[in-house]
């Protein structure tokens, strides 16, 4: 090849790569009911728009013959499904994401599962799409699932619906039946509020109007669907430039001592250098000196980018915080009304503590009791004690501590979170933030003249709580008792919190389900960290059955005062004592959810103490209680 040809060859390269660095990119979703086609769908966009390398498609052709899915033929769905349980199964479980391009327009495609078990993934793939294609067997019409599917992508702002009626070859290419699915879902369109929808007839596995128009379809005359995807207008739904600048912090960026910034990516607005930006929930103010990208430093940066900024001043900023426009702060709240999307198998338990995980922070949150669930199907909403998998509601939203915030509909990254199970860590629900609630706003803690730590100080001791849990009959209270006592004769201040005395007063309007029992906690919880704040020491004797609010309680208090102590006796021994004749009861029917027989108990992963009831007796146990505590003061 002369020199010329080898010049000419690699601007031809160039002005390839350019045109397509500068093509759009439309992220999609492909979503609707189990066995609808999706898989088979988005393997024929990759393969008629030559997104399949030969490698690949000579792998499809012997995959195919191997799982035999297609008598033969080719299974399109076989490039999507990595998993092997998938292959094997003909289902999808996971989201896969794949890329293609086209001559206008570059594409990354999400393609969820369809089975309900799975709406989880799906709400996760659709949680990033700017448009959605929704499948439609052409058989069956629209099932529980694709209505299910269909409100999550119109909650979730995706403004952008193609509805592709699929499998059309096996009713014939009919007209009348591809009118008759419309017609369905476009008055099932009106009763949750979904616009912007097309309609394209399709057969996946034949490539019937996928990239070019079917001649067997001769009564559809619109676009097929690559073309429809090429020219669908799609605004800027995911970030808007003209709101004020907002960024969450993701990392504190210091390679060495003579740098520090804080890095992350814009979510909305535009900041410049000497822009003063507000840090929250702190409140503190400041200069920007230098904005960085991956290219060099920048005057100016905006949505969607992720830079690394310094300040002028030093001034405290963390992960988690937001950096935003000092004249348009974002707001600050602790209780919001919320749209939950639940995601696990067990139902919610109002009152129970999650972590809350909202742009890069993390802070704990409660539940309460929903208002209401949504019927996906009919839009109508009915009365709701909790919610089940798959299921949507409406909840407040208690966190413990001030957070920034937007709205969902104002920006996805700010308005929208997902709650995390402390125990297990697995991720419960999603959610989208309407509102936040006047009282939130207009009730804020009033410091007191007397400090906390003037109150210790006159009482000469450490506030503490020593908090023992085990089961009914363990020797809590006994054990509890004699703690009191051997402090009392040392001359500390203390108050003896029991689970029996307790429910004859404040807690007397609760019962025992999984929900009562948290509400207990959470209130004992309070308690004791208004008795701790006043100086004193704590003793409780509470079964507080789960670990999820035993945790909950520890993070009220001060780092170091809450002592979680294990009464370890075997569910037998304490049911041997039985002193109460509760155990007896429980094993008769007439005691429903009694711990340790009908309801669980999680024991304490790390307690501080651990006492052995079968080998130690109430004195030796309230010395060793007693000793801790006097070790932890430095006595």
């Amino acid at each position: 090849m002369s020199n010329k040809s080898r010049r000419s060859s690699l601007a031809d390269t160039e002005t390839f790569l350019t045109n397509h660095l500068n093509k759009g990119l439309l992220r999609l979703i492909t979503c609707g009911s189990v066995d609808d086609g999706k898989s088979t769908l988005l393997g024929r966009l990759l393969h008629d728009t030559q997104g399949v390398f030969s490698d690949q498609l000579s792998q499809l052709e012997l995959d195919s013959k191997r799982f035999g899915t297609q008598a033969g033929e080719i299974d399109f769905a076989l490039l999507v499904d990595g998993l092997l349980a998938e292959r094997e199964q003909g289902i999808t479980i996971d989201v896969a994401y794949r890329y293609f391009s086209t001559e206008k327009r570059k594409f990354i495609v999400a393609d969820t599962p369809g089975h309900e078990q799975y709406t989880r993934n799906m709400v996760t793939g659709a949680s990033t799409a700017d448009a959605a294609i929704i499948l439609i067997d052409a058989r069956k019409g629209l099932l529980t699932q694709t209505k299910r599917h269909s409100y999550i992508c119109r909650l979730l702002g995706i403004n952008h619906t193609i509805v592709t009626v699929n499998k059309m070859d096996l009713v014939q290419y009919g007209e009348t039946r591809f009118n008759e699915i419309t017609n369905e879902f476009e008055e099932f369109s009106k009763v949750i509020d979904l616009n912007n929808i097309s309609f394209v007839p399709i057969s996946g596995i034949k490539g019937d109007n996928i990239v070019t128009p079917s001649k067997k379809m001769p009564w559809y005359e619109g676009p097929s669907l690559i073309k429809l995807l090429e020219n669908l207008k799609i605004e800027n739904d995911r970030t808007t430039h003209s709101q004020p600048f907002r960024m969450p912090v993701q990392w504190v960026n210091r390679p060495n001592s003579d740098f520090r910034g804080v890095s992350g990516k814009v979510v909305s607005g535009y900041i410049s250098k000497n822009d003063e930006v507000c840090i929250l929930p702190s409140g503190k103010k400041t200069k920007v000196e230098r904005i960085i990208t991956p290219k060099g430093d920048a005057e100016v940066c905006g949505a969607d980018q992720s830079i690394t900024i310094t300040f002028s001043d030093e001034i405290d900023c963390s992960r988690g915080q937001v950096l935003s426009a000092a004249k348009a702060p974002l707001e600050l709240a602790d209780q919001f009304e919320t749209t939950i999307i639940w995601m696990n198998d067990d139902p919610l338990i109002p009152g129970r503590s999650y972590y809350l995980k909202v742009g890069a922070s993390e802070v704990s949150a409660t539940l309460g009791q929903p208002k209401y669930k949504l019927n996906v199907a009919t839009n109508e909403h009915t009365a709701a004690k909790t919610l089940k998998l798959n299921e949507i509601g409406y909840a407040i939203l208690t966190t413990d501590q001030n957070i920034p915030f937007t709205t969902y509909q104002e920006n996805r990254d700010l308005g929208g979170f997902i709650l995390v199970d402390k125990f297990s860590n697995q991720t419960v629900a999603a959610g989208l933030i309407n509102f936040a609630l006047r009282r939130s706003q207009n009730i804020h803690w009033q410091n007191t003249t007397v400090s906390r730590d003037r109150r210790a100080e006159a009482k000469g001791q450490k506030p503490s709580v020593l908090w023992m849990t085990g089961l009914s009959g363990s020797g809590k209270s006994t054990i509890a008792n004699a703690v009191e006592l051997e402090l009392a004769n040392k001359g500390y201040h203390t108050y003896l919190l029991d689970g029996d005395n307790i429910r004859h007063g404040l807690n007397k309007d609760l019962g025992f389900t999984d929900a009562d029992r948290i509400e207990n906690i959470r209130r004992i919880g309070e308690v004791s960290k208004l008795m701790a704040d006043a100086g004193l020491i704590v003793i409780t004797a509470f079964i507080s059955p789960f670990q999820s609010e035993r945790n909950m309680v520890r993070e009220m208090m001060k780092k170091g005062e809450f002592v979680e102590i294990f009464v370890d006796t075997p569910l037998e021994v304490a049911e041997e004592r039985d002193v109460k004749g509760l155990y007896a009861k429980a094993r008769s029917g007439k005691l429903n959810n009694f711990t340790g027989i009908d309801s669980p108990y999680e024991k304490p992963h790390s307690p501080e103490i651990r006492i052995d009831t079968t080998k130690t007796d109430i004195d030796e146990a309230a010395s060793l209680i007693v000793n801790y505590y006097l070790k932890s003061t430095g006595a």
